[in-house]
């Protein structure tokens, strides 16, 4: 759906100037073709400021492994709103067979990113040739996907004297067109933990002379599951998965070791702790019932991405005005996904949106497939809502 209904102001995406949208597509399909993964996002980083130099907007880089931060100021010392997009790439094999699919073996843009730098860049373009009374920092930072890379760029002071920050990610659950924009929690918390079994190896023939570290992992695996579906209320979202196994050498011995690995998905606090000590729980009884040792080990990974409701609403507003009411979705329910965006969330206030991405007449692709792909006309929608963004923030923040 091209939502074109109650607009009252701003800049409709349609209208994002040709030359602003072709300078995206080539910059989304040059990162496309290159794509590096987290922390290694040297050449990405390279192309953006070769952009931020055209339009005169002045940067800092720490070089390999940091991000590209930008500021365009009117007014030093003023409020500034910081918008941010993430570079890197994910390791796999792309399937889409575009004539710019990606020409490293084993690396492609599975989630994105490369939308997002230039979607970014876009409203960069459009803010240099009318600047706002309230000053814009740009954050192009590493290592979403893996390393927590919001630490890295807040470390390198991309947050200061920030009022507030915006995000967006496409999405090919909702059409171009079509924007997210919700209050609240976004995404979950997401931790990662491994469970190692030690029994006591031996011949498959004389099972009772060991302590079969396969069977009590195999034990296990179904029973963790219980924890989600009878031990936490289904109104609250959370899963365990499991998502590695490994053990065993040969297919006549009986495995003396087994290691898990897997995920914790958590909307609130109090679910999160019962899930950890549920895990541990169940490590200490299959150890007690089988004679054997299990170590447990839990990882916190990203917090959850909670929308700040002034943020949120201005985030509505923006939206709104650049793709109708019409065009406006609201989130059912939180994602399950992980997202550093929400370490930022923990020092201001802002707001992560969603952008659809899936073509007119398209099948869905989820993130992450081999065959993940846009449609590029969500570029314009991304800009031209990150634009309007920044010049409806002027009378709310400025004092």
């Amino acid at each position: 759906m091209e939502a074109r209904t109650a607009r009252a102001r701003g800049m409709d995406w349609h209208d994002v100037p040709e030359a602003v949208f072709e300078r995206m597509v080539a910059v989304r399909r040059d990162l496309h073709r290159h794509p590096e993964l987290a922390f290694e996002e040297e050449r990405t980083a390279g192309r953006i400021i070769d952009e931020l130099k055209v339009l005169g907007i002045p940067c800092t880089y720490g070089g390999r492994g940091s991000g590209v931060i930008a500021c365009l100021e009117r007014d030093p010392g003023g409020p500034i709103v910081a918008l941010r997009a993430d570079m890197d790439a994910l390791p796999g094999h792309e399937s889409t067979e575009l004539p710019f699919a990606s020409t490293v073996e084993g690396r492609m843009h599975a989630c994105g990113h490369d939308a997002h730098v230039a979607m970014v860049l876009g409203a960069a373009h459009l803010l240099a040739a009318s600047p706002p009374d309230i000053g814009v920092r740009f954050l192009f930072q590493p290592a979403e996907e893996k390393g927590g890379g919001a630490r890295t760029v807040i470390a390198e002071g991309g947050l200061e004297g920030v009022s507030a920050i915006f995000a967006a990610h496409v999405t090919q659950h909702y059409r171009v067109g079509e924007i997210m924009v919700a209050e609240g929690v976004i995404t979950a918390q997401s931790d990662r933990f491994s469970i190692d079994v030690h029994g006591r190896g031996g011949h498959g023939a004389r099972p009772h002379e060991a302590i079969d570290a396969v069977v009590i992992a195999g034990l296990l695996i179904t029973a963790l599951q219980t924890l989600v579906s009878r031990e936490v209320d289904p109104l609250h979202p959370s899963v365990v998965t499991i998502g590695s196994v490994h053990a065993g050498t040969a297919p006549n011995v009986i495995a003396e070791t087994a290691r898990l690995e897997g995920s914790i998905r958590t909307t609130l606090p109090e679910v999160r702790e019962h899930l950890h000590q549920g895990i541990r729980r169940m490590a200490r009884a299959f150890g007690e019932l089988h004679n054997a040792r299990l170590e447990v080990r839990i990882d916190p990974g990203y917090p959850p991405v909670v929308n700040t409701p002034r943020e949120s609403r201005l985030a509505w507003r923006a939206a709104a005005a650049v793709v109708g009411e019409g065009g406006m979705v609201r989130q059912e329910h939180p994602s399950l996904g992980g997202e550093d965006f929400s370490y930022y969330l923990e020092k201001v206030p802002g707001c992560y949106l969603r952008l659809g991405a899936r073509g007119e007449g398209r099948e869905f692709v989820p993130l992450h497939s081999p065959a993940f792909d846009i449609d590029e006309g969500v570029l314009r929608v991304g800009a031209a809502c990150f634009d309007q963004l920044v010049r409806d923030a002027e009378a709310l923040y400025r004092p």
